[in-house]
């Protein structure tokens, strides 16, 4: 279910009069408040397929992907202009991918029955301007209930009230409820653990004391409950490339596998270019976005690639360069600025003495790709 939010709820209810242009206009008015909102560009996307426009939903679900690579609605969105196209191989491969994802998921499983009946049949084009395909657009967000918007409004009350209680001491909080993130449990040092958190002999990056040990896992769990999971890998990669024991590191390990892939709109901790120049194995894996230029465009049917001028988005100040792939197709205007959201993989150069910084891309934003509706 969405959260509130006045101006996508009034986009919603003229859309439930049949109004789609005009819902379209109302929030394609409001780009510059939503810039890299998933939800935002969804919904434009969605909205676009009922009213007809297919070259704006395909814009914006586009876009929608960029923030959230892998979300399911958003596939079934793209699969259905695909097979508006007569492209049964790209909507069906898009399909099985959310299949992948979801494998009860009605809409994918309608359209793939429907995609085995027609396709390569005469009867083909007939179902494709039917009508029918209706049922395979992705639906939109549920609005939140009158009445949780009302207690939304006595929440606040309440709050703001209770703030003023709470400042001249007339109440107190309890202790405040966690409801830990998958992972969490059981990741605590144990007394073990915490008698000998080093080992001796060997060769490390980082040489901590037992209570830098100690505190920077703890310091990463924290980060990891906070949701700033970028943050949180930093440290534990320092736990991992440290002196800290086997056991302290595997249990690093085992949070590291438990931190998510974000998207423009919910990367937290953001990392500058000349950060992690500085010291790319500290933070290996962590996801950045970056401003900058493209240059030496590759880009084939199923890599994209290029030179990232990071920092020279403005033409004055180049910060690095940055060689960016992406493992599928992405459109590039070299001519305009782009931000990149990519993770970080450092490479070990040529002399054996540093590293260097390369970006698996996972996600372009660049404002230029999308006036060109396709």
């Amino acid at each position: 279910m969405m959260k509130f939010d006045p101006i996508l709820t009034r986009a919603f209810r003229l859309a439930r009069r049949g109004k789609f242009g005009e819902a379209i206009h109302n929030l394609e008015n409001e780009a510059v408040r939503y810039q890299n909102s998933f939800i935002y560009y969804y919904v434009l996307g969605v909205l676009c397929l009922h009213a007809g426009d297919f070259g704006g939903a395909l814009t914006y679900l586009k876009r929608a992907r960029e923030v959230k690579f892998q979300d399911p609605q958003v596939l079934l969105g793209l699969a259905v202009l695909f097979l508006r196209r007569g492209d049964t191989d790209r909507a069906l491969d898009l399909y099985l991918e959310v299949l992948d994802k979801d494998g009860h998921n009605r809409i994918a499983q309608k359209a793939l029955n429907g995609i085995r009946k027609y396709s390569g049949t005469d009867a083909f084009p007939l179902w494709i301007e039917s009508g029918k395909l209706v049922r395979f657009y992705p639906p939109l967000p549920k609005l939140p209930p009158r009445i949780a918007v009302a207690a939304l409004g006595i929440l606040i009350v309440v709050m703001v009230c209770g703030g003023i209680l709470l400042k001249f001491n007339i109440i107190s909080l309890p202790v405040k409820s966690v409801f830990p993130r998958d992972g969490y449990a059981g990741s605590a040092l144990e007394h073990e653990e915490l008698q000998t958190p080093v080992q001796i002999g060997g060769s490390y990056r980082y040489i901590l004391t037992k209570d830098q040990v100690v505190d920077t896992y703890n310091r990463a769990r924290s980060l990891f409950t906070d949701l700033r999971d970028e943050a949180a890998r930093v440290e534990l990669n320092r736990i991992i490339e440290s002196n800290a024991s086997e056991a302290i590191k595997n249990k690093a390990r085992l949070l590291l596998s438990y931190l998510e892939v974000p998207g423009f709109d919910s990367l937290k901790d953001r990392f500058p270019y000349p950060t992690v120049a500085e010291d790319p194995g500290l933070y290996r894996d962590c996801y950045v976005i970056w401003r900058g230029m493209a240059t030496n465009l590759d880009a084939g049917e199923s890599v994209t690639a290029f030179d990232f001028l990071v920092g020279y988005d403005t033409r004055r100040t180049l910060e690095g360069i940055v060689p960016v792939v992406f493992n599928f197709s992405v459109a590039v205007n070299p001519e305009k600025p782009l931000e990149v959201l990519g993770r970080v993989i450092p490479v070990v150069t040529g002399d054996g003495q540093g590293a260097a910084v390369h970006l698996e891309g996972i996600a372009l934003y660049q404002p230029g790709i999308l006036d060109n509706r396709r």
